[in-house]
């Protein structure tokens, strides 16, 4: 791990205009906005912009169309609905502080100004944020909370600490010969897991697709300047089943450790560490390339595979990447992202679209199996985890939406 994170790959987000657009709305969905409130002009960013204006504003208005008699005592202890509305809008601007940061180091890692000249297409990335982008804002800022607090211990035991093992159990004696191991990890998020592997000693390289995960991450990887410094409130945009007002509202400090100070201190205590970096790009595009040919001895993907419109796409590219007898480490649920239909229909210009060919299905998991051996893998290992996991789940709340991950291991047939 370097003070700048690596991004591995030839890649340029300015030189295709789409992919700019794409850049740019997700760097706009944690900006800066000018907005007259009270008379008191001040700059928010969008996440706290919509944040207040979808969770509390919207709720006011809903509160004052009660009948009065019915608003005022509601107003009044026990209940003092309007003071709660005040609390939350105290926690989103703790919340936006998160945002503030990422996007602070999402411009300089881009070049890009705060006020950029709008005749520039290359800056100008103001006022490019869709719901869609500003919606994956608000669900990557709740993240930090399973991936970089210690409350979120639970989930990563459940769907890290498989793969930690397996890894374990199959590299232990290589690398005690002083083997270096190379492990993948698609669709890495905010980092977590890359940068556990890299603590565990493996040369770790995490893949993303995703520029508010890629920013994010690189945020809390590289420029953190200590543990437990910032605060989130992750549950505080939510207002249904609650047990108490208290619930809501409750903060977690974040990250749990620091990535760097970490790293440095293992390394200065003699400690065997690994390496991180991290790839921008698309999974099936850059993984099937001859470059990243027979590149690693492991792959681990961890609640990703539902991600794929099309599985065979992935299922190729990480056979293709893997060294022969290399193992593929799975843990997650099937709840295929594309089951609305929404993928593309139709090729674009010819090229390998990756993630956004045409067409999608959703398989079972005996049908996932079936075809990661049909497609050059033995399966070695395979168990429905009997540990149930959420997802940035509030354990207090009335609702619960836990998984049963599916837990398997495969290996790649030599040829």
């Amino acid at each position: 791990m370097s003070d700048q994170q690596q991004w591995d790959g030839e890649f340029d987000p300015f030189a295709d205009p789409e992919e700019r657009r794409v850049l740019f709305a997700a760097l706009d969905s944690f900006r800066l906005h000018e907005i007259l409130e009270s008379r008191l002009k001040d700059i928010y960013r969008q996440y706290r912009r919509t944040a207040h204006r979808n969770t509390t504003h919207r709720r006011r208005q809903a509160f004052y169309a009660l009948p009065s008699e019915h608003w005022q005592m509601l107003s009044e202890p026990p209940f003092s609905i309007l003071d709660h509305f005040n609390a939350v809008d105290d926690a989103i601007d703790v919340n936006a502080e998160i945002a503030d940061a990422i996007l602070a180091v999402g411009l300089k890692s881009f070049g890009l100004s705060a006020a950029p000249d709008k005749a520039d297409p290359n800056q100008n990335w103001h006022d490019t944020a869709t719901a869609s982008d500003v919606n994956k804002a608000h669900s990557t800022i709740r993240q930090f909370y399973r991936d970089w607090s210690a409350e979120g211990q639970v989930e990563r035991d459940v769907c890290y600490g498989p793969v930690l093992a397996d890894l374990q159990k199959e590299f232990t004696t290589r690398r005690e010969a002083g083997e270096e191991i190379r492990v993948l990890v698609p669709g890495s998020g905010l980092g977590r897991l890359v940068f556990d592997l890299c603590m565990a000693g493996y040369e770790a390289e995490g893949n993303e697709i995703s520029y508010h995960q890629l920013v994010a991450s690189d945020w809390v990887l590289n420029h953190i300047e200590e543990p437990m410094k910032h605060a989130l409130h992750p549950f505080a945009l939510h207002f249904s089943n609650l047990k108490t007002r208290e619930q809501q509202l409750r903060s977690v400090a974040i990250p749990d450790t620091n990535p760097r100070t970490a790293y440095y201190e293992a390394v200065t205590t003699g400690t065997k560490v690994g390496s991180m970096s991290m790839s921008a790009a698309d999974f099936v595009v850059l993984y099937k390339s001859v470059e990243q040919e027979a590149s690693f001895d492991a792959v681990t993907t961890v609640f990703f595979i539902d991600t794929a419109p099309n599985i065979i796409r992935y299922i190729e590219a990480i056979r293709h990447c893997l060294k022969p007898n290399g193992v593929w480490i799975n843990v997650g649920p099937l709840l295929w992202h594309f089951e609305d239909g929404h993928s593309q229909t139709t090729e674009k210009d010819g090229t390998d679209a990756g993630i956004g060919a045409p067409g999608n299905v959703e398989l079972t998991q005996d049908e996932v199996l079936a075809l990661v051996k049909k497609m050059g893998f033995e399966i070695e290992k395979h168990a429905t985890n009997d540990q149930y996991c959420g997802y940035i789940q509030d354990r207090e709340s009335m609702l619960q939406n836990l998984y049963r991950p599916g837990h398997w291991v495969a290996r790649k047939r030599a040829e």
